[in-house]
């Protein structure tokens, strides 16, 4: 038997087909699109998300030898994907970058709110979830709520379309509105956002068994898949690829070098009582949560610096950053580039980028190199912050195609740093999911132990781990530095609204970056690769 497994990116929809041993021997990308229409907003037409799912699905059905198992699912999380009672959508998703509630935000973050609600959610607010974002709706878009009828998630909304049931998983439900301690949605937490209105509209919280529901007739005509086949609604994508990773047991860590550039860590208690930062999500595994630190900007950095160095390939941004030493000649590069500031390892909506230390000396080289530093000093920070010290690092994601930074990671945090033999690692964990649900393997740990290995493993070297510990506190330091000018940047930028609105720039050679976009690189084009890897022994 086979199974397919469908990783519901920002920006690329990926379908994955597994044969009876667990091999990819299928893998269909379609792209999809954002839309800024105003400074601040990212939007998706939830109909361009479905279809591509379907594209994705048939291609994969298409090339499979094999009747289907069951179809698993993860999906990007956050956001608001508003539908109405018969489950259509009342405008285009809201996504989890978005950053027009920023001054609600900046306001429940005034107010000690957002410290408050962390010691029950565990999970510190931010633009992009859907508190914020209904709050904002509710102010500047009544109607559109008002014609809504349940609020749901990218994973949620294509498991409604696949089954007909509405409702989200536990990872998904479990911010902003969970209490850990629970399970369930918090009414006191509600009423604290003063949000007693939206209870109406805060889907069902589907676990265990009840994470499996029955692909429709209409829906399997469409896919080419028979009628009541199991689909399985796994955890939203930072959970499933950590475990598709294989960090599925408490301590074990995982950087995904994507669009988020996202650090994590299992563990089995919520340790609310912590300095609030980051989320903290049910895992999907039973008893285990996973304490996630999703920066804003990762793969887009990586795309933003090879626009500005004029290079073609995100690949030749590391081997650039290999012609010069650690520290970048002096440089510290802070990698606050999301319009919508930063959400972790600390929340400050105003946070931008900045690049210190110039001078007429310094190269492309040079930049390059500061560039890779800083998104690393951000993993090493979000480690910190996570009060984790674990034996591995798991990395995914395109960044983790690229050897330098992984070894610059291993340098930088001292932690053996090792990339799986998957390339779709999202995917992978929703396989993992489904086989235990669907009682395919006895439990989850059992199902990463079959069908993931370790491809290779990078290890600190002992001199340049030394170096990179002192450059890790000059950059905390600096830090702190800019950080004072951030207020007033942010009044500049309200004096002159140009300065936001100027829409997508252009991607890098989207018709190059087929490898990277399906592993996190965000890419503006639409385009379709199919791949049928050969079988190993």
């Amino acid at each position: 038997m086979a199974v397919v497994s469908v990783d519901a990116g920002t920006t690329m929809i990926k379908a994955v087909g597994y044969d009876r041993d667990g091999t990819e021997a299928t893998v269909v990308r379609q792209q999809t699109s954002l839309s800024r229409r105003e400074p601040g907003w990212v939007e998706q037409d939830m109909h361009e998300v479905w279809r591509a799912v379907l594209h994705g699905v048939r291609g994969v059905v298409e090339g499979l030898d094999e009747p289907v198992d069951y179809l698993a699912l993860t999906a990007q999380g956050d956001g608001c994907w508003l539908v109405d009672d018969t489950g259509r959508p009342t405008g285009p998703a809201i996504l989890w970058n978005d950053g027009r509630a920023a001054r609600i935000i900046a306001r429940w973050h005034a107010d000690g709110l957002l410290d408050k609600a962390f010691k029950t959610n565990g999970t510190m607010g931010f633009s992009g979830l859907s508190h914020a974002i209904m709050n904002w709706l509710h102010q500047h878009d009544p109607d559109r709520l008002a014609r809504s009828a349940t609020a749901l998630t990218c994973g949620g909304w294509l498991f409604a379309q696949l089954t007909g049931r509405i409702g989200v998983d536990t990872s998904d439900g479990s911010s902003p509105f969970m209490d850990l301690a629970t399970g369930d949605y918090s009414e006191a937490l509600l009423h604290a956002y003063d949000m007693a209105w939206a209870r109406r509209l805060l889907p069902e919280l589907l676990d265990g068994q009840r994470r499996i529901g029955e692909l429709t007739p209409t829906a399997a005509a469409a896919l080419g898949l028979p009628a009541g086949l199991p689909v399985v609604l796994a955890s939203f994508d930072i959970a499933a690829t950590a475990i598709g990773a294989g960090a599925v047991t408490p301590g074990q860590a995982c950087g995904i070098l994507g669009t988020t550039l996202c650090t994590e860590v299992v563990t089995a208690a919520p340790e609310l009582d912590r300095p609030p930062s980051g989320m903290t999500v049910h895992l999907g595994v039973p008893g285990l949560l996973l304490r996630a630190l999703p920066a804003m900007a990762g793969g887009e950095v990586i795309q933003w610096a090879c626009r500005m160095l004029g290079l073609d390939e995100p690949s030749e941004l590391g081997e650039m950053a290999a012609e010069v030493a650690p520290g970048a000649g002096g440089l510290s590069f802070h990698p606050y580039l999301s319009p919508a500031g930063e959400r972790a390892p600390f929340l400050d909506e105003r946070a931008r980028g900045s690049l210190m230390g110039l001078s007429f000396e310094h190269t492309r080289a040079h930049v390059a190199r500061a560039v890779l530093e800083g998104l690393t000093m951000v993993i090493a920070d979000c480690l910190r912050v996570a009060g984790a010290t674990p034996t591995e690092l798991r990395v995914c994601g395109g960044g983790a195609a690229n050897a330098l930074w992984c070894q610059l990671i291993a340098d930088l945090t001292g932690v053996p740093t090792s990339r799986t033999k998957d390339r779709e690692v999202g995917a992978r964990g929703a396989m993992v999911l489904g086989a235990a649900l669907t009682g395919a393997a006895p439990d989850i740990p059992s199902a990463a132990a079959a069908h993931i290995g370790v491809r290779d493993t990078f290890r600190a070297d002992p001199r340049r781990h030394t170096v990179y510990r002192e450059l890790y506190q000059d950059f905390r330091a600096l830090r702190d530095i800019a950080g004072t000018g951030w207020p007033r940047l942010a009044r500049m930028r309200e004096r002159d609204p140009d300065i936001s609105s100027t829409g997508p720039l252009p991607a890098v050679r989207p018709e190059s970056l087929a490898h990277e976009e399906q592993e996190g690189y965000s890419s503006r084009s639409s385009q379709q690769t199919v791949s049928r890897p050969r079988r190993t022994s």
